[in-house]
């Protein structure tokens, strides 16, 4: 599954052969089939572990009642570091499951949802106050957490703590000097 995910990340999914996978694990066409049913099963199945993966950390992410005001920020920082690591640790899954997909477009949806719920129950708790669209700040997360991934964190700039660092800020805080 490994090679298979690097050779989809790659050189994407119509132009990635069974055969350069085999032949890449070192194995036989009929090994492969053994375990997949064809280059679609295998290329799902890498979709639905990255999903699985990702709706696990962002349910993870919701917070929990009682945190105290001053680590309301590190908590928040650290469980978006943690879906920044996801990303940074299993970059070629992401790749897939996050852009290439045809599912990619559903699994953002469902990520935003996810977060909208976790929101939801956050203002509930008295984090966060209520006089905002939670979908649109749930879909600012997905989109902001989709670009860095792309500009910084694959490319080396930033790590998942400096990204979660200033997402959260941003976020909490907006752009706004503290003393204006």
């Amino acid at each position: 599954m490994k090679i298979a995910a690097k050779q989809f990340a790659l050189y994407g999914f119509h132009d990635t052969k069974i055969s350069m996978i085999v032949k890449e694990a070192n194995v036989t066409q009929p090994t492969f089939y053994l375990y997949f049913k064809s280059k679609e099963a295998i290329f799902q199945e890498l979709i639905d572990l990255f999903k699985a993966k990702l709706d696990m950390r962002v349910e993870q992410s919701r917070l929990s009642s009682g945190i105290e005001a001053a680590g309301l920020l590190q908590r928040i920082s650290n469980n978006i570091a943690l879906i920044f690591q996801l990303f940074q640790e299993n970059e070629q899954i992401a790749r897939i499951g996050f852009f290439l997909s045809e599912d990619a477009i559903e699994i953002k949806k469902q990520m935003a949802k996810q977060i909208e719920e976790n929101l939801t129950a956050e203002v509930e708790e008295g984090y966060f106050h209520s006089n905002v669209d939670l979908s649109i700040i749930a879909s600012a997360i997905v989109g902001v957490i989709e670009h860095l991934t792309l500009t910084k964190l694959w490319a080396g700039l930033k790590t998942p703590e400096e990204l979660s660092q200033d997402i959260t800020r941003l976020f909490l805080y907006g752009l706004i000097r503290e003393d204006n």
